[in-house]
């Protein structure tokens, strides 16, 4: 399945039991609810999906599972974070063989790649699979930029197709289609700047709070991409203290305890994360109820 990088990509939780399983079939609740609002992928094993504390197996399972829920309506794509260049290599393999049709990437983790390593961590990745690739770019959390000149030098691999645009300067937006043109398909990965970075051009969104609220979601995606500003604006004003859960260090926590209270999900989280306590858990359920109780009536 070729990926056209274009629309609404939730990154996915990872659901779990009370004894810190996995739960399949709240996961594919969940999976059921944004394939019915009509997103266009879906993303696992990425910073909501609390990748960190996955093993490589439970990923596989996860991707299996839902390449086989979703029977070729979306594509599945699975996020690499390694700090090993020969277990990316690995890693994008076995995700293929699970069904993956696609790979987000973030550069080394652990180890501040230069421009040369970072490069070529990317190149030995695209050049051992022939998946499609959208490279991870969140320097703010993960302390590594990919810079215009890295994309020039890795536009030579066709399958790097992509980029998850999370360096949180919506100008990179509008740089990168003035060096690049379409050559790169350009998604938004912060929440907060969804609407913002889609007006400057962006094609798609890999989104947060979709994971609780998917038609909301889809809905302001559409709208300005038909160039209703008004009507996705009014949403998005509405969606904005919920879509700021996503840029705290607790957005795992935070958007779980939302997909419990909209229905399609649980606050279950893997250690070291807790779930939430005391003054912390109120005063973010009050926004969550809030964002429940007015919620907009979508035609």
């Amino acid at each position: 399945m070729a990926i056209s990088w274009k629309g609404v990509f939730p990154a996915l939780t990872t659901k779990f039991t009370s004894d810190d399983k996995l739960d399949f079939p709240l996961f594919e609740k969940n999976l059921k609810a944004q394939l019915d609002a009509g997103v266009d992928g879906i993303i696992l094993g990425g910073t909501l999906g609390e990748a960190s504390v996955l093993s490589n197996d439970e990923k596989f399972a996860l991707v299996k599972f839902a390449a086989e829920k979703t029977n070729g309506k979306v594509p599945v794509v699975m996020n690499i974070a390694e700090g090993s260049t020969r277990e990316a290599v690995k890693l994008a393999d076995e995700a293929q063989k699970h069904g993956a049709k696609g790979l987000m990437m973030l550069p080394p983790m652990r180890y501040k790649s230069d421009h040369r390593e970072t490069v070529a961590y990317y190149k030995a990745v695209a050049n051992s699979t022939d998946l499609p690739i959208m490279v991870y770019n969140n320097p703010v959390d993960y302390k590594i930029e990919v810079t215009l000149d890295m994309f020039a030098e890795l536009a030579e691999n066709k399958n790097i197709q992509a980029v998850k645009e999370s360096t949180r300067d919506i100008s990179n937006v509008t740089r990168m289609i003035n060096r690049f043109g379409d050559r790169f398909k350009i998604l938004c990965g912060v929440d907060t700047l969804a609407m913002e970075e889609l007006l400057m051009g962006a094609d798609g969104w890999v989104a947060g709070l979709v994971c609780a609220f998917p038609k909301e979601t889809v809905a302001v995606y559409r709208l300005v991409k038909e160039r209703k500003i008004d009507e996705a604006l009014k949403i998005y004003r509405w969606f904005l203290p919920l879509l700021e859960l996503d840029i705290h260090p607790k957005l795992v926590q935070y958007i779980k305890l939302a997909e419990q209270e909209a229905g399609i999900g649980s606050e279950n989280v893997r250690a070291p994360r807790l779930t939430l306590v005391g003054e912390e858990r109120e005063r973010i359920l009050k926004i969550i109820q809030n964002g429940i109780k007015t919620r907009p009536s979508l035609k």
